[in-house]
């Protein structure tokens, strides 16, 4: 709708419904009211007026209608142009201008005016421009731009190239790799490209959210090649991502409501309850948390008049949607029924049953089975895993007539329970026949594995195990503790079966007996019996023993036959460490007797006569004195010894 600068401008909207809808308008995604001192007035007719309206008042108006009694919603954009008269003006009247063939000259006229001037040249007659080549260059793109286009209209996209001679256009869309030149067409008939003299237009019809994303264009001539690329963005209506529109909550229970969208651009939006907009500031039990394509309306019920239809509307320049949520009050969950007693035992019952026709808007959390003695007026209880239907019963009584319900719990609170189900364990008996496994045992041994059953309601005294072979008449009796998981039967003959009978006994009495047979293998030989029960580890460890005390042997073999040998070096190097030690004491002891007192380094001579021969102390025998003759010191005791030693050992 078009008016004239400084009018009073009345945009016309003509809602038809009936009940009377209510009409609201909006512009730059703001909704109007009518105020005092405000150039907007929205009048009785539901039409809006703009007073001396002006060139910023351009742009969109969005008059909105609804019938909420039907959650009914339903809108028009309208486009208001303000149209401002033309005016001229030229900087110069009049100039001289020399220009050679093929150069320019310019001509300055500026206009203003809405909408724009149509302006036009005369020189005796229009001036018509046309542009030349003079010479062969390369394609080269000229124009190619970014296209916005809206959710099922039509995009147009045009790309203009140079060159000489005249390029060919193709185009190439880069989601699918998919190319279009002149006169092709998509499949589906969405697609088409028309070109001519340089120019291609390559034309989108009932655009869609696939169309989005870049589009190539390519200049090609027999001389070289240009590309340029634009992208394609497409706007649209909010979209709802919200599955969930039905919340329960009760009074005091804060509840999220969460409107979830996503548009483009993006959308603003709003909560609406009974045709009142909710402050994005909320209110004392109300709050609103708002992110991009998200708003979260929390709200806290504290009467009854919390509970009931909420609304969220997005908007934003291409359209306005609206979801609807309700708040429901919750209540507790109905009773579970068909409660019925399986597998019951002396001890133990399973209790199964059917889960409510209604949770009560709130998720079960668990289940409760009270449980009691008939003749007893105190209920016991046992709490389910979770939400499941099937719930076991243990230390119960024996042979005792006992009474059981169920009732759900959810977040309201605890559900009705069920009607009450009889059911009586049994009573004490004998035990079950025990289950037997066997598995070969170490040696002449067998294990036998004992898997308890049904214990009669009291618990398993003992195992009585009784096992011959078949060549034998007499058995043999083995008593096994009644905790034990198995029984070891040893030492047992090779290749031989075995016969076994194992019975269970509790304070009630005998189970019937469970037979088993196996058979004991081969007499294993020396290899198998040293290692079949040592593990890798083991038997590489022994070998390494095995090897290292040969090798002890063989050094000591070599020490004494042939002298040689680690522990030949390691005797020889301390036999060498004492006789050093030795000899040195006794050259000191030489060196001190050919010193004079006085110092001097002369001989000391010693004349005796025969008389003055040296004896022995102890017995008077003479003492033999060195001469020329005698070495002037004994042979190295220790050496001597060593050497001795050698020659005593070495036969052996």
């Amino acid at each position: 709708q078009e008016f004239r600068q400084g009018e009073d401008a009345e945009v016309i909207c003509d809602v038809i419904s009936s009940p009377v809808p209510a009409v609201s308008w909006f512009y730059k995604n703001k909704e109007i009211t009518s105020e005092p001192n405000s150039i907007f007035q929205v009048l009785p007719t539901n039409n809006l007026q703009i007073l001396r309206v002006s060139k910023a008042d351009e742009g969109v108006y969005r008059c909105e209608a609804r019938v909420e009694a039907r959650g009914e919603i339903d809108f028009r954009d309208i486009v208001v142009l303000v149209n401002v008269p033309p005016v001229l003006s030229v900087p110069q009247q009049s100039f001289n201008a020399t220009a050679d063939y093929q150069e320019s000259v310019t001509f300055t006229c500026i206009t203003s005016g809405s909408p724009d001037p149509q302006v036009t040249w005369y020189w005796w007659v229009t001036v018509t421009f046309v542009k030349r080549h003079s010479a062969c260059f390369q394609p080269h793109i000229t124009q190619l731009r970014n296209v916005t286009a809206v959710e099922g209209n039509a995009a147009m996209i045009s790309c203009t190239a140079e060159g000489e001679p005249l390029p060919e256009i193709s185009w190439r869309r880069a989601s699918d790799g998919q190319t279009f030149t002149d006169g092709d067409k998509s499949q589906d008939g969405r697609v088409e490209v028309r070109g001519r003299q340089g120019k291609s237009m390559l034309t989108i019809s009932g655009v869609r959210l696939s169309d989005w994303g870049r589009f190539d264009c390519e200049a090609l001539s027999r001389i070289g090649g240009h590309q340029k690329s634009m992208f394609l963005d497409i706007e649209y209506a909010p979209k709802f991502q919200t599955n969930q529109t039905i919340f329960y909550s009760w009074e005091g229970n804060p509840v999220n409501i969460s409107c979830d969208m996503k548009s483009n651009p993006p959308a603003t939006m709003l909560w609406r309850r009974d045709r009142f907009t909710i402050s994005s500031q909320g209110t004392s039990n109300i709050r609103i948390h708002t992110t991009e394509g998200r708003s979260l309306l929390e709200v806290t019920p504290v009467s009854d008049r919390d509970f009931g239809r909420y609304n969220c509307t997005a908007r934003n320049n291409i359209g306005t949607r609206y979801q609807e949520f309700i708040l429901a009050q919750a209540d507790i969950p109905s009773h579970p029924y068909s409660v019925r007693l399986t597998a019951v035992s002396q001890r133990l019952a399973t209790v199964t049953f059917i889960k409510p026709d209604s949770h009560g808007g709130v998720p079960i959390s668990y289940y409760i089975i009270n449980y009691k003695d008939t003749s007893s007026q105190d209920w016991r209880t046992v709490r389910s895993h979770g939400v499941q239907s099937t719930v076991v019963l243990a230390n119960l009584e024996p042979n005792t007539t006992y009474e059981v319900r169920v009732a759900a719990v959810n977040g309201k609170g605890q559900g009705d329970f069920s009607h009450t189900e009889t059911f009586q364990t049994l009573p004490i008996r004998e035990p079950s026949p025990p289950t037997v496994h066997g598995q070969r045992g170490i040696g002449k041994a067998y294990r036998l594995g004992l898997i308890k059953q049904d214990d009669g309601g009291m618990p398993i005294v003992e195992y009585i195990l009784k096992y011959k072979t078949d060549k034998e008449e007499q058995w043999m009796t083995k008593l096994v503790p009644g905790m034990n998981d198995f029984a070891l039967l040893q030492p047992l003959q090779w290749n031989t079966r075995y016969n076994v009978e194992i019975t269970a006994r509790n304070v009630k009495g005998l189970s019937e007996p469970t037979f088993f047979q196996f058979l004991m293998p081969q007499k294993p030989d020396i290899t198998d019996s040293l290692f079949s029960g040592l593990g890798l580890g083991t038997v590489v460890g022994l070998g390494v023993a095995v090897l290292l005390l040969l090798l002890v042997l063989v050094d000591v073999s070599c020490f004494f036959l042939r002298q040689c040998g680690l522990l030949m070096c390691i005797t020889r190097k301390l036999c060498s460490k004492n006789t050093t030690s030795g000899k040195s004491k006794e050259l000191e002891e030489g060196k001190a007797a050919y010193l004079r007192v006085d110092g001097s380094k002369e001989p000391i001579v010693e004349m005796r006569t025969e008389e003055e021969r040296i004896t022995n102390q102890e017995d008077g025998s003479p003492v033999h004195e060195p001469n020329e003759t005698t070495p002037l010191t004994e042979p190295d005791s220790a050496l001597a010894t060593t050497q001795n030693a050698l020659l005593i050992l070495k036969p052996t």
